[in-house]
Formats: C-alpha cells, sequence, structure tokens
C-alpha cells in the first residue's frame, strides 16, 4: 500500500512539474512575443494588431520593459472592469471603438473558446487592454479632443502625473479596484455628472422616438386654435417643458403659455410666450442635434474641470453669463456683453489680481487701427467728444490739433489714446483686471440697455458685465471696507484708484453652448463664433494624440 501511495505521489509531482513547465514556457513565449512586438514599436513608431492600431509608442513600451516584457492584464478582475468601462463609455460622450471595444470582444471571445496558451494571442490580448487602458485614461483626464485645435490662444494644461504617465498607469493597474481607478480619472465634478444625467435623459427621448417637428405657419401665441397646437404640446411634454397631465386641447391657453416661455428660457431665447420663427427653429432641431450637443459640451468639460477648484470665476462666452463658484456650487451670476463674431472674446485661464476704479482706457493697438484712427480722420472732433487724449512715450499731452492723422495708420502711430474716467468712459466705473495677452478684462459699460438683448455679442472682445460692483465685493471679500458705500465714495470722488485683491481669483474664459442646472434643468445655448461643428467632427473622428500632448503617449 505504502508503495502504490508512493507511486501516486511520484506520478503527482511530475505531472505537477510537467504542467508547470507548460505554463512556464507558455508565459515565457508570450513574454518575448511581447518583447518583440515591443521593439517593433521602438524602431518603427507603430504596431498593427489585426484591424487595430496601437496608438501609445511611448507609455506602453515602458510599462512593458518595466515588467519583464510580463503580461500586465492577468487579473480577471481589471479585465472585467476595464471591458465594463469601455462597453458603457458612450455615457460619457465617447465611442467604444475608440478602446478597441470590438477587437477586445473578439480575442476575449476566442481566448474563453479554448486556446488560451496560444501566446501571440494571448500577447495581443494584453496589448490591446493595455493601449485601451492609456487612451481611456488619455481622454477621461483631458479629452479626445485637442482644445488647441479650436482655440489658439489656449493656456490651459492638464499634467498627467507629474509627466510620469506610465507610473500612474502601473498604480492603476495594482491597486486592485480598476473600476474605482477609473472612476477617479473622471472630473469630480458636479458639472460633469449633470451633464452625463442630461445626456442619458436625451438618449432616453431619442430611444421613444424622439420629437415630431411643427409645420411652419402664422406665430402661435395664446388665444389662438390651431391644428399645430396639439403637436406643440406633445413636444412640450417630452421635453418636460409642460407637465404630462397637462390638457390636450387644440386651444393655446395660459398653461401652454408659460411652457413655452419655459422652452424659451431653457434656450436663450426671448421669452414672449409665443411660437414665431426663433422659437419654431429651436422646438425643430431634431433630438439627435442635441444629443450631439451635449457631448461637445462633455467634451469640453473634460478639457477644463481637471484644472479648477475652490473659488473661481468662469465667463460663459456663449451663454453671455459669468459666474463665480465656491466649492463647485454658483454663488454669483451676472449677465454679459462679449465680444463680436469678428472679434471674438478669446478662451484662456488667468488670475484675477486688481481692480481699478474710475479707470481709464489705453485703447488697444487693433481697435486704434481697426475703429479710432478712421473715425478720427472722418470726424477731427471725434476725440475730444469722447474724451479722449492723445499721450506721448513719456506720458505727456500732446494737443491733438498739431497732429497730422493722414500720414498715420495703426503700425506707425506713435502715440497712445486714452480715454479719461467719467460716465461715458468705454470701461464704465470699474475695471476687473487679469493679466494676459489678449488685452481684454471685466469691466462696466455705459451701455446698459443691451443687457436685455438674447444675443449679446457687442464687445471688441472684453466682458462687459450688469453687476460690477457686486462682483468687485465678492473679490475683495472684505465687506466691512470694501462695499457699496466705499464704492460710491471713491466713484464720487472722481480718482482713479487701484484696489489689489487680498488673494488672486482664478478666472476661466470659456465657451459653452449648453448647461445644466442643479435640478437638472437642461439649458441649450446658440453658437455665435461656429465652434460646436469642428468639436463634433474631432469626437467622431479617428483617435489621435495631440499635437503638443498631455504628458507623455
Amino acid at each position: 500500500m505504502i508503495r502504490y501511495l508512493s507511486r501516486i505521489v511520484l506520478i503527482g509531482c511530475i505531472q505537477t512539474i510537467l504542467i508547470t513547465g507548460v505554463v512556464l514556457a507558455t508565459d515565457h513565449n508570450i513574454a518575448e512575443t511581447i518583447r518583440n512586438k515591443v521593439e517593433l514599436i521602438r524602431t518603427t513608431q507603430t504596431l498593427q494588431i489585426d484591424d487595430a492600431q496601437i496608438a501609445s509608442i511611448t507609455v506602453l513600451p515602458e510599462l512593458y520593459e518595466n515588467n519583464g516584457f510580463q503580461r500586465l492584464w492577468t487579473n480577471s478582475r481589471n479585465v472585467e472592469d476595464l471591458f465594463n468601462a469601455i462597453r458603457t463609455i458612450d455615457e460619457d460622450g465617447l465611442r467604444p471603438d475608440d478602446y478597441h471595444f470590438t477587437k477586445i470582444e473578439q480575442l476575449r471571445s476566442r481566448i474563453g473558446s479554448g486556446t488560451p496558451s496560444d501566446p501571440a494571442l494571448l500577447a495581443d490580448f494584453d496589448l490591446l487592454l493595455t493601449d485601451s487602458l492609456i487612451r481611456l485614461g488619455y481622454h477621461l483626464i483631458a479629452g479626445k479632443v485637442d482644445p488647441e485645435e479650436h482655440h489658439p490662444h489656449w493656456n490651459l494644461g492638464v499634467e498627467i502625473d507629474d509627466d510620469k504617465p506610465a507610473v500612474a498607469i502601473q498604480e492603476i493597474l495594482d491597486a486592485g479596484n480598476l473600476a474605482k481607478e477609473i472612476e477617479a480619472l473622471r472630473p469630480q465634478s458636479i458639472v460633469y455628472s449633470n451633464f452625463k444625467s442630461a445626456l442619458k435623459k436625451y438618449r432616453a427621448i431619442k430611444s421613444d422616438g424622439g420629437w415630431e417637428p411643427l409645420p411652419e405657419g402664422p406665430t402661435l401665441k395664446k388665444g389662438m386654435k390651431d391644428n399645430r397646437i396639439l403637436l406643440l404640446r406633445k413636444r412640450l411634454k417630452i421635453t418636460g417643458d409642460l407637465d404630462s397631465d397637462a390638457s390636450n386641447s387644440d386651444s393655446f391657453d395660459d398653461q401652454l403659455e408659460q411652457a413655452v416661455i419655459r422652452f424659451q428660457n431653457r434656450h436663450h431665447l426671448t421669452a414672449d410666450g409665443a411660437v414665431g420663427k426663433q422659437t419654431l427653429a429651436a422646438l425643430n432641431v431634431p433630438v439627435e442635434n442635441r444629443i450631439d450637443q451635449i457631448r461637445i459640451n462633455l467634451e469640453r468639460a473634460r478639457w477644463v474641470l481637471h484644472a479648477i477648484s475652490g473659488q473661481f470665476v468662469i465667463v460663459d462666452i456663449a451663454g453671455f453669463e459669468v459666474f463665480v463658484y465656491k466649492d463647485d456650487e454658483i454663488v454669483w451670476t451676472s449677465r454679459v456683453q462679449v465680444g463680436k463674431p469678428y472679434r471674438e472674446t478669446p478662451v484662456f485661464k488667468s488670475e484675477i489680481t486688481y481692480l481699478d476704479l474710475n479707470p481709464t482706457w489705453t485703447i488697444p493697438p487693433g481697435i486704434l487701427s481697426k475703429d479710432i484712427l478712421p473715425a478720427v480722420k472722418k470726424d477731427p472732433n471725434y476725440l475730444k467728444k469722447r474724451n479722449i487724449k492723445v499721450i506721448d512715450r513719456n506720458g505727456k499731452a500732446v494737443n491733438q490739433e498739431t497732429i497730422d492723422w493722414s500720414k498715420y495708420t495703426g503700425r506707425n502711430f506713435p502715440y497712445q489714446l486714452r480715454q479719461e474716467p467719467g460716465p461715458d468712459n468705454a470701461m464704465g466705473l470699474i475695471k476687473i483686471m487679469f493679466p494676459n495677452k489678449h488685452l481684454v478684462f471685466i469691466h462696466d459699460t455705459p451701455s446698459k440697455s443691451l443687457f436685455e438683448r438674447t444675443d449679446r455679442t457687442f464687445s471688441s472682445g472684453c466682458i462687459r458685465t450688469e453687476k460690477p460692483f457686486e462682483l468687485a465685493e465678492l473679490l475683495l471679500d472684505d465687506p466691512a471696507k470694501w462695499n457699496m458705500e466705499t464704492f460710491k465714495q471713491i466713484i464720487d470722488s472722481g480718482r482713479t484708484q487701484t484696489v489689489r485683491l487680498a488673494k488672486p481669483v482664478p478666472i476661466l474664459l470659456f465657451y459653452w453652448t449648453a448647461a445644466v442646472e442643479p435640478d437638472g434643468t437642461v439649458r441649450f445655448k446658440s453658437d455665435p463664433y461656429e465652434r460646436d461643428a469642428e468639436v463634433l467632427q474631432g469626437l467622431n473622428g479617428n483617435f489621435k494624440f495631440r499635437k503638443r500632448p498631455v504628458g507623455r503617449q
């Protein structure tokens, strides 16, 4: 019996040795296959696995070199977490196949069907999973579309883990909960999660058939009866502007008027309660277009939300508003006027450092050449009418009548033009300064009536705000010293006074064409600078790393 048992044990040991040898041989073969493919990337800067292109030609090789070319995806939970993250990435407005979803699914099926020991198959699967994770992390942190392609003055960079993305990816893989690690890569902001909820809502509307367009016809307004009103009611119920249990009457009643006003407010239209041409056009925008609009702004959120926190100011260029955020909540807002389409307000980040009361305005070169000099040549009294002085290089005033204006252009003009303080100053009574090369800032304006317009593209690039002194109070954050009474005293004195902030406040001039309020209300805006189409094209295009990369690829 003892001899029999000994033989069984011996046989078992031999089998174990043989199996272990096969496993070791397989692992070695996989490692050698990975090594060969990594070396191919190093030498040719490219690798294609069937029809799937490996995008990461720097980080991926570094990861495998650091791990002795061994597989990185031996933890089945990590594989499952990544697979689920890619499968559901459309919830972020991104496309699963940007992360090799179809190819990974095919390889996964083949491995599960009985050929798991194929070194080439397992190597390809491992490499694709790694490239997918790098792609996914890259997009969730910095966006798929390069903002510099759409905003030439972009200065809001995002660094990936101190420019050591290979280390960051390794830590994510080693953490033991890949799903949690991927979630942490998303912007941790209520703004981002609200956009995701809005996307889900409008995709559900699409799944239910969307909405039927309203035929053209006379303006629909309260008191009318029209067959189109039944369709209008149905349309407004779909998006929640009209209660679902509201009447189905073909009469335009008070309840329907309020629903139209809600729709108009959500779409930045004149809220008159009547369905004219502009409101009809907004009602008839297909649900697919609204889904794309939300996707575009989810992408924009990925560009910026990682880089702002605490207290900051956002100028919403397309929405014609300025907000003050504290800890991810809006604490103040005001209407603004922004640059004309041919003099766009630029997108960039800076810090508000000081403000001027009773400001002067030194006319910038662009406005000087395009507006002021031509006007002076037509009207010699143009500058006097507007309290604008000519200043030489020594800061001394020059007699305007001694200047031969006909021989000067913006390029050879040897003086500065400065508008003195006063109620007619283009800056109004206060300007809020954040150093930047574009010479734009936030300021008061004498043109108060323009705030009533729905489209407020009136400036030469600066931001005119409706409530500048309220913003100044918030920024200075010292109500005992700096309050409306103090501001009034200084303004009444007529003297120019500079006030520095105790602590600079970050400011972001940005372009949003959609927004979601805390209660889930989705607002759609116009696209005054026509930027949405290019962002959408990038979102729907092929994966590519940026010309000036975030971290390394």
